[in-house]
């Protein structure tokens, strides 16, 4: 079971152009927008990557206005966000091992920082509905991918509600607010 105080989410590259050319891009933007707004909810920390931001332009907006409200994006150049110095120092200074995993493409820079995050003793859960490629087959592959090698499938709801446990309290109805 995933644990508030172990887990951090990390939302990879939903930038630009590429960002409005993936399988199902708008369901996308929605389940990221929802599972950022209960990452916030629990009060998780954030880490949001972005891949070499000056040429593929800054994360869609509509996610970037969530995601400043409690951090900011760590530019990166290689597939992997691991490779990146201060991802790996803001992780590691986290003390926290249950990774939640979003964002594009599934089969390249999510499967590569995934890869990373499982070699380095991390657990990585990946939130299939907030995970997408430019095609289907792509998406589904990398996941499987991904599984391989040690990777839990969750969904965003099945999350959100794994991290609330109890069926009552304040942070339970913004909870229902928030998924419906």
């Amino acid at each position: 079971m995933l644990k508030i105080e172990e887990c951090v989410l990390v939302v990879v590259d939903v930038q630009g152009q590429l960002a409005k050319v993936m399988h199902q891009s708008e369901l996308l933007h929605h389940k990221l927008k929802t599972l950022i707004q209960g990452a916030q909810l629990f009060d998780l920390p954030i880490l949001w990557l972005e891949q070499i931001p000056q040429k593929l332009g800054g994360t869609s907006e509509s996610l970037a206005i969530e995601l400043k409200k409690t951090t900011t994006p760590i530019a990166k150049y290689h597939f992997s966000g691991w490779q990146t110095d201060d991802f790996q120092q803001q992780l590691q200074n986290l003390r926290r091992k249950q990774i939640i995993l979003a964002g594009i493409e599934t089969h390249v820079c999510v499967y590569q920082t995934c890869r990373d995050l499982l070699d380095n003793g991390y657990q990585a859960h990946l939130v299939t509905d907030a995970l997408a490629s430019r095609t289907e087959a792509n998406k589904v592959n990398g996941i499987k991918m991904m599984q391989q090698h040690g990777a839990l499938t969750t969904n965003v709801e099945s999350l959100l509600f794994e991290l609330q446990h109890l069926a009552q309290g304040d942070r339970f109805k913004s909870l229902l607010k928030l998924i419906k």
